[in-house]
């Protein structure tokens, strides 16, 4: 049994892992960790169904031929040796993650900025919490989260801002939803444009314009302050700007919210009345070209009551990845330097001699957009990639690709063979995965969690830090990186942290510089500060002490702006890009488990119904989504929970699981002008629908090599690979096509059978299904799946299978997109519904009926929202 922590979003939930011996596990929540207490939602659940060493790089690669280490490392070494005696270091650039341990990312950073002389590393964390990072720098002149998580639970009014918690921080949700059963007076607004699952908690729902919090939050600073609600002596005492924070906010229109009056109103009452409030905000909120004005407007409205670093109270970001904010520690943005330091003379002086640099960055480097633009237009020669996949994960993301094809020099540390990024590099180098890795991780309320192994390294794979040090040896610079394991990193990392701090910032965990190789190994979580001789854990700014020079915080003047690319007639809808429930950024760790694929199969664009009816759309249409970038071809879903003129996409998938569906090849590359962090939740797009002449499904044993047709996605099923199909050709002709291809990997007599079935089955098993139609027909893969976990077809099973597989009617009328809707019992839309229809009306007989629900509770913001629409029909 080994205590670790989980992979995915900012939350930092403690898992307890226990190895089967045969290269699996079973995962369960760890009860005695702070930040989930047990729980886990349905990734987390699911991480056992991810271990498998398909799809693993498992041996360095130069140009797609297996090479050793050793050559591996002289090559890159000497690559970046030339470039930068040719070129100077800027021609040089690494691009990392929030995947990677504070270990690792350490490591990267000491080797660019300290040793190769350039601050050219930035993080995939830019395209989540840089305007985050930004807008704490100039209200508190430091990047502090000064909350914690309890503070939720002890909050009267929670305001959740540009966060569907639901479903992107579910752990949260779940301890949120628990606080307010206990204190039903406790109120919880949510801001957000679109209405989500998590609004199925909300007293109220403000689904304001998009782009417009900064109007919102300005009219509350107003009301707030024109009311009285202000801590005068805090203010007086701990802050300054008040006054043109003021006049800005006074010059703000906030009809430009398109709020009903008596909703806004409604939202400023309770905000003035309950001390005790917390502001959770997100990527709705971060992903703006004005991301950081409406950080600082939120910080705002908490400086001026005061209400901020007491239990209870404050602004809070909560962060996308699991290690985001243990890079924010490190320095690993392009315009910081390790331990909260920035380019300031003084600290690049006092890193530089802490690390004995022999070539200390000086200045800040490229931020992540425009580093990619430079590898395009070749300013920069040769860049390293870890453990991350910009080529699906950035906007205009085909420019990306283009970018690295062209590129002199370029490698990528990755624990996945099979990924846009990988394809698109020279040189490979096999990484560790989560099970495999060793060091630390910092969560969303600054706490410090082990990760530890519990399998052993695959094939040649080796931990990202060990890379590093390895071809900084090779460099010249081994004295400096030679460590021997994670816990001396670890040790560097503290004593730099309180090296000549004095109180004088804010991230400092001293009390560890001396820990030993035991005591890290035993390492309980631990929430910074952890100052040498003092209790680690505070809160940040209760009574003052900020971290700009006089020690005030600063209220920021801001005013409203609009999105850098306005719709017009050509495009004039919106589009928003995010998450969905059960899957994880591009997929290679999610996309392998069976229950996370059965919620959300296949790539979708969400539409207001009446915007698809003046492009003659319909349900299950595929449509090209076209900007001025770039575009991506969906399958339609109608919903009203979003606003006319908006638009709706998920971003996990990539060229591996669906070539037409990445989304991101259409999203523009604006960026927020002070934190570069892109306007992923705002794109002019037009929707038209393609002339689909047939749809299909394939389920298959074996992988099936498409061949060319407009629209396809694949996902995962239990011993199965699935295949969701759409083409403009002639249905004889695909279905000729698409035939050949099946049984080419698929051997075994080819039988036809009726409705466009045609199947493989050979010693009396299916081996593959094939149903093509002209209609699209989102029953097909739960109809046929049960034939593929039969061992033997009988007579009548088989001729049931070759009639089309079960003829009833599985979804129901009105059945919500999507086939599956708990992922951890496997219980499909339908059951659901039925089991509604036979009386149950509440969460607890709607369980006990289907067992949805019961486990890990992701499904259960869905499962209510599906009980009130009964409610609601039933009253009608």
């Amino acid at each position: 049994m080994v205590r670790t922590t989980c992979p995915y979003c900012g939350v930092g939930c403690g898992i307890v892992a226990t190895p089967d011996g045969r290269g699996g596990a079973t995962i369960a929540g760890d009860h005695d960790h702070p930040a989930n207490r047990g729980r886990l939602c349905s990734k987390g659940a699911a991480l056992g169904e991810t271990l498998s060493l398909e799809d693993r790089l498992l041996h360095p690669e130069i140009d797609g031929r297996r090479v050793s280490w050793e050559t591996a490392l002289d090559t890159v070494a000497g690559g970046f040796r030339d470039i930068i005696a040719e070129h100077g270091p800027d021609a040089v650039a690494f691009y990392v993650s929030g995947q990677l341990l504070t270990e690792d990312y350490y490591a990267a950073n000491k080797l660019i900025k300290g040793f190769l002389g350039t601050a050219n590393i930035d993080t995939n964390s830019r395209l989540c919490m840089a305007s985050s990072v930004a807008g704490h720098k100039r209200a508190f002149g430091s990047d502090t989260v000064p909350g914690l998580y309890e503070d939720f639970e002890l909050a009267d009014l929670v305001v959740l801002v540009g966060s569907n918690l639901a479903w992107c921080h579910p752990v949260l949700f779940q301890r949120l939803e628990a606080a307010k059963r206990a204190r039903p007076a406790m109120n919880v607004v949510v801001i957000d444009p679109r209405r989500t699952d998590t609004c199925e908690i909300a007293d109220l729902h403000l689904a304001l314009r998009p782009g417009s919090d900064v109007a919102l939050f300005n009219g509350l600073l107003a009301e707030l302050h024109r009311r009285g609600v202000t801590a005068k002596h805090y203010v007086d005492r701990h802050t300054q700007g008040l006054e043109g924070a003021l006049l800005a906010a006074r010059a703000t229109d906030l009809a430009q919210c398109d709020l009903p009056a008596a909703d806004v109103a409604t939202f400023v009452e309770w905000f003035a009345r309950a001390e005790k409030t917390v502001t959770l905000y997100s990527q709705g909120v971060n992903q703006s070209s004005a991301g950081v004005d409406k950080v600082n407007a939120i910080i705002n409205c908490h400086l001026l009551t005061g209400r901020i670093g007491r239990p209870g109270m404050g602004p809070f970001s909560i962060t996308g990845q699991p290690n985001a904010m243990g890079g924010r520690e490190v320095g690993a943005l392009s315009n910081t330097l390790a331990a909260h330091m920035d380019f300031a003379l003084e600290d690049v002086d006092r890193v530089g001699r802490f690390w004995q640099a022999t070539r200390m960055a000086n200045r800040p480097g490229l931020k992540a957009v425009e580093l990619f633009d430079a590898v395009k237009t070749g300013r920069i020669k040769a860049v390293w990639i870890m453990a991350t996949n910009p080529v699906a994960s950035l906007p205009d993301a085909d420019a990306v690709r283009a970018a690295l094809k062209t590129c002199e020099f370029s490698i990528v540390s990755e624990a996945v063979r099979a990924s846009d990024t990988v394809d698109a590099c020279r040189i490979r180098l096999p990484a560790l995965a989560w099970a495999e890795k060793d060091g630390t991780v910092t969560n969303s309320e600054r706490c410090i969690s082990r990760q530890r192994p519990f399998l052993p390294a695959p094939g040649e794979a080796r931990q990202d830090w060990w890379i590093v040090a390895e071809v900084a040896r090779r460099l010249g610079f081994g004295e400096a990186f030679a460590w021997t394991g994670v816990a001396d990193i670890f040790r560097e990392h503290a004593a730099l942290s309180t090296f000549e701090n004095d109180g004088r910032r804010d991230f400092d965990i001293g009390a560890h510089a001396a820990i030993d190789d035991a005591s890290y190994d035993k390492l309980s979580p631990f929430v910074w500060p952890a100052r040498a001789g003092s209790a680690a854990g505070s809160r940040f700014f209760a009574d003052g002490g900020f971290f700009h020079g006089d020690r005030r915080a600063r209220f920021i003047a801001t005013a409203p702006r609009a999105p850098m690319h306005a719709i017009d007639a050509e495009r004039p809808l919106r589009l928003n890009t995010g998450r969905v429930r059960d899957q994880w950024h591009t997929m290679t760790r999610t996309g392998k488990s069976v229950r996370l694929a059965g919620h959300r199969p296949e790539p979708l664009i969400e539409l207001h119904p009446d915007d698809a009816v003046v492009r003659g759309l319909v349900e299950g249409d595929i449509a090209e989504v076209s900007s001025a970038w770039g575009r991506a071809a969906l399958r339609v879903h109608l919903t009203d929970s979003l606003r006319t003129g908006d638009a709706f996409a998920p971003m996990h998938w990539t060229a591996q699981v669906s070539r037409a569906g990445a989304i991101n090849a259409a999203v523009n590359p604006a960026v927020d002008p002070i934190s570069g962090q892109p306007e992923l939740k705002h794109t002019p797009v037009e929707i038209r629908r393609l002339d689909m002449r047939w749809h299909g499904t394939i389920l298959a044993r074996r992988p099936v090599m498409l061949p060319e047709i407009a629209y396809w996605a694949r996902a995962r099923g239990a011993g199965y690979h699935a295949y969701l199909l759409a083409g403009e050709q002639p249905l004889a002709t695909a279905q000729q096509a698409l035939s050949a291809s099946v049984r080419a990997t698929n051997p075994g007599p080819w039988l036809l059978g009726e409705q466009g079935v045609g199947v493989v089955i050979a010693d009396g098993r299916l081996e593959a299904v094939l149903v093509l139609g002209p209609s699209h027909d989102e029953r097909a893969r739960d109809r046929f799946a049960p034939f593929m976990a039969m061992d033997r077809l009988s007579v009548e099973e088989r001729n049931v299978l070759l009639h089309g597989g079960n003829a009833a009617d599985r979804g129901g009328a009105g059945a919500v997109y999507g086939t599956s809707i708990c992922a951890c019992f496997g219980v499909s839309m339908a059951t659901v519904t039925a089991a509604i229809a036979k009386g149950a009306t509440s969460l607890a007989t709607l369980g006990a009926a289907t067992h949805a629900g019961t486990n890990c509770g992701s499904c259960r913001p869905e499962l209510r929202a599906l009980l009130r629409a009964a409610r609601l029909e039933k009253a009608a």
